[in-house]
């Protein structure tokens, strides 16, 4: 018998770690484990978020029509007008949320990828891809 993380298994009957053998770059536990930890401490200093987009229309010729935040609501567009200091704050939670969108995609990478190498995989005829289990 032997050992893949916490579990044992047999060779002859379970591939412990057989799709993490495909990539070279296969990271070591311990690191994930570390980035997993990051992504966490890094989701709780977050400040405020906002979905949409922000735009300055105040530089148009011909007037313009001044700061504007857009956001999709129900299949439609809605446009809403702000004020400078508005602009300044949304603009701000707007980043934090495509950042926090980021950061989401890569914690769930990172969770997959722990998951399927701490924990024993069941017999298949061939390995999973990395594109199949989510972790490309």
């Amino acid at each position: 018998m032997h050992r893949c993380g916490q579990y044992g298994y047999w060779p002859h009957i379970d591939k412990c770690d057989n799709l993490f053998l495909m990539s070279k770059e296969a990271a070591p536990l311990a690191q994930l484990h570390r980035r997993h930890q990051q992504l966490r401490r890094q989701l709780s200093r977050l400040g405020l978020i906002s979905q949409g987009s922000v735009q300055d229309r105040t530089t148009r010729t011909g007037g313009g029509a001044g700061y504007q935040w857009t956001r999709k609501l129900a299949q439609k567009t809605v446009t809403v007008s702000l004020t400078a200091e508005q602009f300044t704050k949304m603009k701000e939670a707007v980043t934090n949320y495509r950042g926090l969108r980021r950061q989401l995609r890569e914690m769930e990478n990172v969770s997959r990828r722990i998951i399927f190498r701490t924990t024993p995989h069941p017999r298949r005829r061939k390995p999973l891809s990395q594109t199949v289990l989510g972790l490309k």
